[in-house]
Formats: C-alpha cells, sequence, structure tokens
C-alpha cells in the first residue's frame, strides 16, 4: 500500500462489562476506541443483546453493542453471532471506516458446550485492486479444540484468500502455550505483529498486570510499522483483555 498506513485493532471486550461484571463498561468503550484512530477494528465477546442485563444496568445501549460501538466512525460493521442462550447471544465482530464489500461467519465450535466462530469479511481499500481479507476468531479453552479450529481456519483461507491476497486475521486465540505462531507461519506463511516488531507476542491478559499472550495478530502481505498493546488503569477497567494496535503498510 503505497498510499496511507492501515491502523488496525483487536480487543476481547468482555461484553462491554468490567470484570466479574460488576459495572457497565461500553460507553467508556467507545471513548477509548475513539482515541486510537483505528480504520478497522477486530473485537471479540461482544454482546448483541441481552435481557437480564439490560435490565440491571441503567444506561445498557438501545443498539447491538456493535453499532453502538461503531457509532458515526466506522461507517461499516460484520458481527457473527456465535453464542445463543435464553436472555440474548454474543459473539465477534468486525467495524470498519471502509466499505465492507462481504462477510460470513463459519461456526468453528469444538463442541456442544463451548460455541465459537470465525467471521469473515472483504473489504474494499482506497487505492488497492484487491481486498483485504480480515478474520476475526475467538478460539476454545482447551487445546485440542484449539488444534481442530487452527485446521479449519487454515482450510478456509486456502480456499477463500488467494495467495496475493493481502490478510489479517485477529483475535483471541487462548494460546496458552504459544503454539499458534509456528503453526500458522508454516501453513500459511503469516507473521505475528508484536513477534515480528518486539521480537514475542504481546502480554494481554489479565489487563490488570498481563502476564498471558493470548491476543494476537497475524498478516501476510504486510509489513509492520508500529505495534502496541494498551495498558493502564484507563483501560483495565473496561476489559479483563487489553487491547492491540498495529499500523501496517501494503507489502509490495
Amino acid at each position: 500500500m503505497s498510499q496511507s498506513p492501515l491502523h488496525i485493532a483487536s480487543y476481547n471486550i468482555h461484553k462491554g462489562l468490567s470484570q466479574f461484571n460488576r459495572r457497565l463498561t461500553v460507553h467508556e468503550l467507545r471513548d477509548r476506541l475513539g482515541t486510537l484512530g483505528s480504520d478497522i477494528v477486530f473485537l471479540q465477546e461482544v454482546q448483541h443483546s441481552h435481557g437480564l442485563r439490560a435490565a440491571r444496568f441503567q444506561h445498557w445501549p438501545s443498539r447491538p453493542q456493535h453499532e453502538f460501538l461503531a457509532g458515526h466512525v466506522y461507517t461499516d460493521f460484520a458481527y457473527g453471532k456465535n453464542c445463543v442462550y435464553d436472555s440474548g447471544h454474543h459473539g465477534n465482530a468486525i467495524l470498519s471506516r471502509h466499505k465492507i464489500l462481504s462477510w460470513e461467519n463459519e461456526d468453528i465450535s469444538s463442541h456442544a458446550f463451548e460455541s465459537r466462530g470465525m467471521l469473515h469479511c472483504e473489504i474494499e481499500m482506497p487505492g488497492v485492486a484487491t481486498p483485504v481479507h480480515c478474520i476475526n476468531v475467538h478460539l476454545a479453552l482447551n487445546e485440542g479444540g484449539r488444534r481442530r479450529q487452527l485446521a479449519m481456519i487454515v482450510a478456509r483461507v486456502r480456499a477463500m484468500v488467494p495467495d496475493d491476497a493481502p490478510l489479517i486475521l485477529a483475535g483471541d486465540f487462548n494460546d496458552w502455550r504459544t503454539r499458534v505462531g509456528r503453526y500458522f507461519a508454516d501453513e500459511l506463511g503469516l507473521m505475528e505483529v508484536f513477534e515480528a516488531h518486539h521480537g514475542k507476542p504481546a502480554r494481554s491478559y489479565p489487563s490488570i498486570l498481563p502476564m498471558f499472550q493470548l491476543d494476537r495478530i497475524y498478516v501476510r502481505r504486510f509489513n509492520i510499522q508500529t505495534a502496541h498493546v494498551h495498558t493502564g488503569n484507563a483501560w483495565h477497567r473496561i476489559s479483563d483483555h487489553a487491547a492491540l494496535t498495529a499500523r501496517l503498510q501494503l507489502a509490495g
């Protein structure tokens, strides 16, 4: 991309609630996202609706969280419904300042008790002939489930993403043993932005004192200009994960 760099963010927003679900944080979250200046935002654990919480919290938004967070900044958005229950449902979302040409949410649940999805968008970038493929995931807590999900991600990329197309794969990988990076590098030629820029993935969980490298941003056909993990009091008050951002330049 010889034009402007692409600013992206990935954030597990914990359904717009503080740790242990004590406070509604989605309003603070929208303010904090506004400070990042991102072009594309990958969000995990987005609450579309929840009747009980809407009754409990006085300022619960009247719109689904991804629409509320998009506000007047992100003209396009997509939401993938993953986990459905009596009071509502939640999933992953992608917010974009640029046009989303198409999107699909693929069920990658590894067992009946943990619903997971892979939200795949094609986004039009000004001056770029090929759409940018953006895939947002939140993987299983158990390693066996993650292995099956990683295979499904690889199969989708091979089937749906041309080899020469720019690709961003971001989200909460729950990769406690940091094994995913080598797998994606070998299978898809992806690099993790923090590993490439800083030598190791970002510590992003728990946000109050980040120790574990659970959240990642993997890319192909991009050069990495910057990569930041957002910590501190203003951030750990609004989710149990830290937000990740990167500035990317399309490789020639």
